[in-house]
């Protein structure tokens, strides 16, 4: 970015609109909160900061954050912590899959924050982690969440291969804005992942992206990012407001109205997406369950 760009920028993020305000049972987040902390596991819900913390974890969702808390990277929409990640944790795995008994998941999502720094790019992990879910739970569905692995195929191989019901990977936002928002990743490399897994994953599993709105993206732009997504035959599709974790962050432009959310929903839906979920606190993971249930109802 240039320093004419940097001083033409928003410098304050806009007021928050009322439906931010959710209220929830703070005793079952925080029974939650001790479950899972009493088992060293992280969730994207508390990592991220999600809006529907509350909800999810007030009816016994959640989703599980594999290979530390630290991130490789410093995406500036990501309110995750970027430094030096930990050595792979081998029991994690087995964790997250009796978190899983425990709790009485039907449908878990597992993602995690970038590991550049493994030679595998942390897709081991991964397959460690859904294999320990399936042992132990062979009736609960599984969704993953995935980083780039860099367009790396041998990683999605291995990734597609321990057979989650629902590949994941964002593309985060529109081609022009990638670049300011998204550290290494590109618009390129992410189509490229969900093409590859398309193309390569059996028919039963199905392929997922989401994305933020609010970052300054047009019309025009997000049925572009539609279009290339049904090029390749993406599945589902979620968009959802980008909420701007702090000052250092990317500056918020604008908190979309709703009815542009329910435009993009019918404009997504005439393209032939299977499932797509458009509302200002959707996010990538949640109702994750009851997505899967509604396509396979049909």
């Amino acid at each position: 970015m240039t320093a004419k760009q940097q001083t033409s920028a928003p410098t304050k993020a806009p007021a928050k609109p009322s439906w931010l305000k959710v209220t929830y049972d703070q005793k079952k987040v925080d029974k939650m909160t001790s479950l899972l902390s009493g088992m060293n596991l992280n969730t994207v819900c508390a990592e991220a900061n999600c809006p529907n913390l509350g909800e999810c974890f007030g009816s016994g969702s959640a989703s599980f954050i594999i290979l530390g808390p630290n991130c490789t990277r410093a995406c500036r929409f990501c309110d995750i912590p970027h430094g030096h990640p930990k050595d792979v944790d081998l029991l994690e795995p087995l964790r997250v899959a009796q978190a899983t008994k425990k709790l009485g998941l039907t449908h878990v999502v597992v993602t995690s924050v970038d590991r550049d720094d493994l030679p595998d790019l942390g897709a081991d992990q991964f397959v460690r982690t859904i294999n320990a879910i399936r042992e132990l739970n062979p009736k609960t569905s599984i969704e993953v969440l995935t980083p780039d692995f860099q367009g790396r195929e041998d990683c999605l191989d291995k990734v597609i291969a321990a057979g989650p019901d629902v590949f994941n990977h964002n593309m985060e936002t529109v081609r022009r804005i990638t670049p300011k928002v998204r550290n290494r990743a590109t618009y390129e490399t992410s189509l490229h992942v969900l093409k590859y897994v398309k193309e390569h994953a059996p028919k039963t599993m199905y392929v997922k992206t989401g994305i933020m709105l609010g970052l300054g993206e047009k019309d025009e732009e997000v049925y572009q990012l539609m279009d290339d997504l049904r090029a390749i035959d993406v599945d589902f599709l979620t968009i959802g407001q980008y909420v701007q974790p702090g000052p250092k962050n990317y500056t918020l432009r604008e908190w979309v109205p709703m009815k542009r959310y329910q435009e993009y929903y019918k404009q997504a839906m005439k393209r032939g997406f299977k499932f797509v979920a458009s509302s200002p606190l959707v996010r990538s993971s949640y109702k994750a369950k009851e997505e899967l249930e509604a396509v396979e109802n049909k």
